[in-house]
């Protein structure tokens, strides 16, 4: 009996070490998950029965998706301007400003839409500034992105104290969901047909959020489809990628390695700005107190890009992790099913991103990330 005993054990550690500790350690984590499920599933009612309601509840996925969308335009951005080379911590910075320059463009303008093209204006312009700096003058790239951090966070709130007399904003329109401007439209099938198969899918278990979702969150979608075509089919994402590898080869290649990187980094101002200003327009109002509204999801859009080791697909789902980790924080919160602190309760996303970070963490950096490079030099 213990020979056997002894010889399963033997068995399970060597499969163990076969699929690597990391790999056991998600596989019981994965299946620990499962059983919570099945045992909240089994007993409807009971405190896991209700924390299995909350996590699957179509409120936690809309939120989820609300919260991924600044950070997931803001990993993107982190991408193309790492993968040329130049380190952009300054995303946290990017955010903030686009926020605020796209409800003061709602304000002036009355349109969200322009309002939007206003916070990628902001952002851009601040990008290309942080480019000059970089690439011109070769400041230290970590140093100059804690500057662009550091202007956005102070800038924000003094020109909303300027202009509407609080760090705070006014309130401004917002984003509505897609079926609620399709109806609007007028448009034939369009306002009709297909709203009523919006309503139908809107009301599906946990997907049905997807259905009924503001523009902004199928546009996070097609835009990290449209990053990794970039990066990886076209030849301006070759050239980004040799310009983080390899600027010697470019260089030698003909290519001029500072202009991509210009591109590369306005490029990532465009996209920040997008998440910014959305961020801002799905709540009609910049709130500049403390760390702003932002609250540090620049940061974690770093985290995530990294975790997702620079793939646009994987930043999405480590952004999608996080998010939903956020939003069920705030949902348990409001709903109290755990009698533990709420101070407790909302470091829960934190902690398992760290965690996750600890174990799969790979990261492989580009190899001429945060090195100066003139054309032409040897």
């Amino acid at each position: 009996m213990s020979g056997n005993e002894s010889g399963t054990a033997t068995v399970l550690r060597d499969w163990v070490a076969g699929l690597g500790i990391r790999f056991a350690i998600g596989l019981a984590a994965l299946a620990a998950f499962a059983l919570v499920v099945v045992a909240g599933v089994l007993l409807p009612g009971t405190t896991l029965g209700r924390f299995v309601d909350v996590l699957f509840a179509n409120t936690t996925m809309s939120a989820a998706l609300r919260l991924s969308v600044p950070i997931a335009f803001a990993a993107l951005g982190g991408i193309f301007a790492e993968k040329s080379g130049v380190i952009n911590i300054g995303l946290e910075g990017l955010l903030i400003i686009s926020a605020f320059a796209g409800v003061y463009a709602t304000d002036i303008t009355g349109s969200v839409w322009l309002g939007l093209g206003g916070g990628i204006v902001a952002s851009a312009l601040l990008a290309l500034l942080f480019a000059v700096v970089c690439i011109e003058f070769r400041a230290d790239q970590i140093i100059a992105g804690l500057a662009v951090w550091l202007i956005a966070l102070g800038l924000a709130p003094f020109l909303s104290q300027v202009v509407y007399g609080s760090t705070n904003t006014d309130s401004v329109a917002t984003f509505r969901s897609l079926p609620r401007i399709l109806a609007e439209s007028g448009v034939p099938v369009l306002s009709t047909s297909f709203v009523d198969f919006l309503a139908w899918g809107a009301g599906l278990p946990v997907v049905g959020a997807l259905f009924d979702a503001s523009p902004m969150v199928y546009l996070m979608f097609v835009a990290v489809a449209a990053s990794w075509w970039a990066l990886n089919r076209t030849t301006f994402g070759r050239h980004v990628r040799a310009s983080g590898e390899n600027p010697k080869a470019l260089d030698t290649a003909g290519v001029n390695v500072s202009l991509v990187r210009y591109k590369a980094v306005v490029l990532s101002g465009v996209l920040a700005g997008i998440g910014g200003a959305a961020l801002a327009l799905s709540l009609g109002q910049f709130t500049g107190n403390g760390p702003t509204m932002v609250n540090g999801k620049g940061f974690i859009a770093i985290v995530a890009f990294l975790f997702g080791n620079y793939n646009p697909v994987g930043a999405l789902l480590s952004t999608m992790l996080f998010a939903g980790l956020d939003a069920l924080q705030l949902t348990l919160q409001a709903r109290d099913i755990f009698a533990v602190p709420a101070e407790l309760v909302r470091t829960v996303p934190y902690v398992t991103v760290i965690v996750v970070l600890a174990l799969f963490g790979r990261t492989r950096i580009p190899e001429a990330a945060g090195d100066h490079y003139e054309s032409g030099e040897e």
